[in-house]
Formats: C-alpha cells, sequence, structure tokens
C-alpha cells in the first residue's frame, strides 16, 4: 500500500471517529394513549402525532402555514371553484405494496365519507363526487365551493389508507397500512405503539431512523424524569412549570412554539340522559360557571403564566381572533346571580378530566374558583381514549378537553358547533350558527368569512356548549443528541431529516 493511500486511510479512521454514530431508534413519549389508529374514526391528539410518521396525505403544511405537496404534487381550480383536480405523485406503494393511484384516493375520499364510524364526513361534506380522470389524477366535484378543503386534505380527512387494507371496515385501526415513512409494527394498550422505516417509501433519502416507538406517559414529571434519564429521546407538552427546569439541564434543548387550538370545558347538552341536569339545559348556568373562573390566575397559577387565557375557539395570534370579545373578568356576584335566575343555590355536578397532573391541577383549581359562585364539582378522571369515548357516548356531564387546532378557522368551530358536526359531543344546535359557518365554508373572502366566525361566536358565547378557559403553546424537550427537528404550529413531530447520536 503506498504511502498516499496510507494517509488517505487514516484520515477517514480520524473523520470517522470524529463523527458521532447515529442510532437507529427514537423513543418518543407522549402525554396520552392514542385512539384507534384510522384515520377516518379517530380524533386524538397523539393519534395525529403517531399518523405523521405512518400515513402520508395528499397535502401538508410549512412551518409558515402554507399548503405545500405530498402524495399530491399539484392541483388546480376551476373556475367556479366547484372541481378541484390534483396531480398524484408516481411510484409511490402502501406499506402492503397495493399502489399509490388516483383509484386508491377515490376509494380512501369515499371511505371518509360513507364508513358509519367516520368522524371526517362534516369535513368532506362538500365533496360530491370523486372522479379518476387518469392513472394519477382526480378530480373533486364540490357540491358548492368550499374554502376549507385544501386545509382539511393537511389532516387526517386526506390522509391516504391502503384500499385493500381497509376493506377489513371499522377494525382497520387494530392493523394500520398506510404509505408514510414508517409502517405499524405492534401496539400495546397504554404501554407502547412501533413502527419502523419502510423502505420502498418514496422519500427515504429524508429518513434517518430505523424505528421510531411511542411512549404514552400521562405524569409529567414522570415523562420528564425518564428523558432525563435517558429511557426517553423526546417528549411532547412539556408541562409550562417544567420549562425552567429543563432549560437548565444541559443535556436536554427544549423548543416552542405558538399553537392553533385551545382547552376548554364541553358541556353536554343535548347527547343522552346524562344531558338532563341543569348545566345542560339552561344557558344562564352555563354562563355561571364561565363567570365564576379567573382565566389569568388559572394562567399564572397551574401555568406559570406560559399559557393565554381564551375565552374563543381561535388564539389572539390568529387573524380569526375576534378582539371584541375580550376575556371578562371572575364576576362571582353575577355568576350567583344567574344561578339565583335559574331557580339555584347550589347545583352538583361531573367533570371528567384526563388522568394526567396537569389537567387535574387545572380542574382543581377551577374546582375551587367556581365553588365561590354555588357549584359542588365532583371530578372524574379517566384515561383519555376513555375519557374521549365517554364524551362521544354522552356519558358525561362536563368534559375537560382540548383541539390542537387547525390551519383553516372552521376546524376549530364547524365540527363542534354545527348541528351534524362530526365531534360535537354536546349535541348543540342552533339552526342560526348552523347557518353562519356553513356561508363561512363556502366565502372566498377572508373579511367576508371572519363576520361569520364572529357572528357566531356571539352566539356561543351565551350558549357556551364549550366553555374555553385558555390557548396553550407547544412545548418539546429532548435529549441534545437529538438533531434536525422542526417546530410546527400544529405540534406534531415530523421525523424527516431527524437524527439521534450515540
Amino acid at each position: 500500500m503506498t504511502p498516499l493511500r496510507l494517509s488517505t486511510l487514516a484520515l477517514l479512521l480520524a473523520t470517522a471517529a470524529a463523527a458521532p454514530a447515529l442510532s437507529a431508534d427514537l423513543r418518543i413519549g407522549l402525554q396520552d394513549d392514542a385512539d384507534i389508529l384510522d384515520p377516518d374514526q379517530s380524533r386524538t391528539f397523539v393519534g395525529r402525532i403517531v399518523y405523521t410518521a405512518l400515513c402520508d396525505k395528499l397535502v401538508d403544511i410549512t412551518p409558515g402555514l402554507e399548503i405545500t405537496p405530498q402524495l399530491a404534487t399539484g392541483w388546480t381550480w376551476s373556475d367556479d371553484g366547484k372541481t378541484l383536480t390534483m396531480t398524484l405523485r408516481e411510484g409511490v406503494v402502501f406499506h402492503d405494496g397495493t399502489p399509490f393511484d388516483a383509484a386508491a384516493v377515490k376509494a380512501n375520499i369515499e371511505r371518509s365519507k360513507t364508513l358509519p364510524e367516520s368522524r371526517r364526513k362534516s369535513e368532506l361534506a362538500s365533496v360530491d363526487t370523486v372522479e379518476v380522470t387518469g392513472p394519477f389524477e382526480v378530480a373533486l366535484t364540490l357540491s358548492a365551493p368550499d374554502a376549507t378543503l385544501m386545509a382539511q386534505l393537511a389532516d387526517r380527512a386526506g390522509m391516504m389508507v391502503s384500499p385493500t387494507a381497509a376493506a377489513v371496515g371499522a377494525d382497520f385501526g387494530l392493523a394500520p397500512v398506510c404509505s408514510g415513512p414508517f409502517r405499524f409494527v405492534e401496539r400495546v394498550q397504554q404501554d407502547r405503539i412501533v413502527l419502523e422505516r419502510f423502505a420502498d417509501y418514496w422519500n427515504a433519502d429524508a429518513i434517518k431512523l430505523d424505528r421510531v416507538t411511542y411512549l404514552p406517559i400521562p405524569d409529567t414529571t414522570v415523562r420528564l424524569a425518564n428523558l432525563r434519564s435517558g429511557d426517553l429521546d423526546m417528549i411532547e407538552r412539556l408541562a409550562a412549570t417544567d420549562v425552567a427546569q429543563a432549560s437548565a439541564d444541559p443535556n436536554l434543548a427544549v423548543m416552542k412554539i405558538d399553537g392553533l387550538g385551545y382547552q376548554g370545558v364541553t358541556v353536554n347538552i343535548a347527547n343522552g340522559d346524562r344531558a338532563a341536569t341543569p348545566v345542560g339545559r339552561d344557558a344562564r348556568v352555563r354562563q355561571a360557571f364561565s363567570l365564576a373562573i379567573d382565566r389569568a390566575a388559572l394562567n399564572q397559577v397551574v401555568f406559570d403564566g406560559v399559557f393565554t387565557p381564551g375565552v374563543q375557539p381561535f388564539p389572539p395570534s390568529s387573524p380569526w381572533f375576534d378582539a371584541r370579545n375580550p376575556v371578562p373578568a371572575r364576576d362571582v356576584a353575577a355568576a350567583k346571580a344567574l344561578l339565583a335566575e335559574a331557580g339555584i343555590d347550589r347545583l352538583a355536578v361531573e367533570v371528567q378530566v384526563a388522568n394526567n397532573p396537569v389537567q387535574q391541577n387545572l380542574m382543581q383549581v377551577i374546582q375551587a374558583m367556581v365553588a365561590e359562585a354555588g357549584f359542588d364539582v365532583t371530578l372524574q378522571a379517566k384515561e383519555f381514549a376513555t375519557l374521549l369515548a365517554d364524551q362521544s357516548a354522552g356519558a358525561y356531564q362536563m368534559s375537560q378537553v382540548g383541539w390542537s387546532g387547525r390551519v383553516d378557522p372552521d376546524g376549530n368551530i364547524h365540527q363542534f358547533a354545527t348541528c351534524a358536526g362530526g365531534i360535537n359531543d354536546s349535541k348543540f344546535c342552533d339552526p342560526a350558527v348552523d347557518a353562519l359557518l356553513n356561508a363561512a365554508r363556502v366565502m372566498p373572502d377572508p373579511a367576508a368569512r371572519k363576520a361569520q366566525y364572529d357572528a357566531a361566536n356571539a352566539i356561543l358565547s351565551v350558549q357556551n356548549p364549550i366553555i374555553y378557559l385558555y390557548h396553550q403553546p407547544w412545548i418539546w424537550a429532548m435529549d441534545r443528541k437529538v438533531a434536525g427537528f422542526v417546530p410546527y404550529p400544529d405540534g406534531m413531530i415530523r421525523l424527516e431529516g431527524v437524527t439521534r447520536a450515540e
């Protein structure tokens, strides 16, 4: 071997020694366990985190909230705004080898609209027909223009599952098959969801990990302790009260970005027998409950002032926020007067809450606040997926729950407040609200749309099917060996370009 070759070999060995080895696995701590892993049926925030690795969508968003191609590489609208033609990415296959093409898109959209268990029906209500206009071209014909559709296709309504695997119907979520960068391996309820790299992924060069494991750990203190001990590589929703501690740890990195959603208390108004209570029947009682809450104090006591008090579905950073509807000051006297007007001195009410320390602490503070106005609150702690299932079934009186938020304002309000809304668990129904929100969907002018949302919120702020509490940023903490993570306002963990050094 020549001296030149020896020198070159030595240089290569030195470079290899200097560069850290990359780990093939990433362990992510989630605040809750996901519900069923079927994009058409699911509704949990953490489920969407898993889908980000498992199920590609027709389109995605950028960190700046612009629509960007994913499985659809381009799209055009007809002049009347009633036909969306999409050009699809070629060479894509689902995890079971089924090809992705226009026929697969047609099958997915029709499944979302017709599967009895689907929660995507209201999101795709404007889609009248889906036509295959070429092997990799599809045309969606709408019953009326829909300003929200692209944002819907950037979320679960646009997630593509294998038509072959979906033939099992409602049980698809037990062994989901999509076309994302990772394929499903196993799930143990309340313990772990395991995915592994899909070798035939269309954008495989962007994926640096071989396996990702999601571990639900509701206790925020335990979740952070597992990160610091090395049992986790990353956690989502770091508690606001732990930000200072985690930021001071030289082995950890903390990242934060403003979110799009809200947290609140959903009230059972007409969802089964448990709605037959004064809080469900009488808007004055719900107004009293809301007025008894000091949202500014709540933010300081529970969240160290990191979150933003709120009384509407849009955060103050949103262009859809109504500045004419500020957070009111707490008014116990007014709350008592409203209860008296409703013929109530004291009222016992049950509120279900997720079994994690932060949300329980939140409701314990609210419990003490509203007691001064005449509410005797009993808290029922539940695993989050169970809480949502009971909420859907009407097995609750009040429920502390939130929404992670969507790019388009429709995603934060329509499905919760319209009579046939897919996630209207309160079963609140007001034709005037339906008319306003349905009209907003077909208006291309943002100012005209905002007027509709403002008017709808004016009604909802009196009726209070959801008693809004605050808006939260997304906060992640991770081992400093993790690199390449980019925070998005939707709170998702996208794994393109993410690495973990040994």
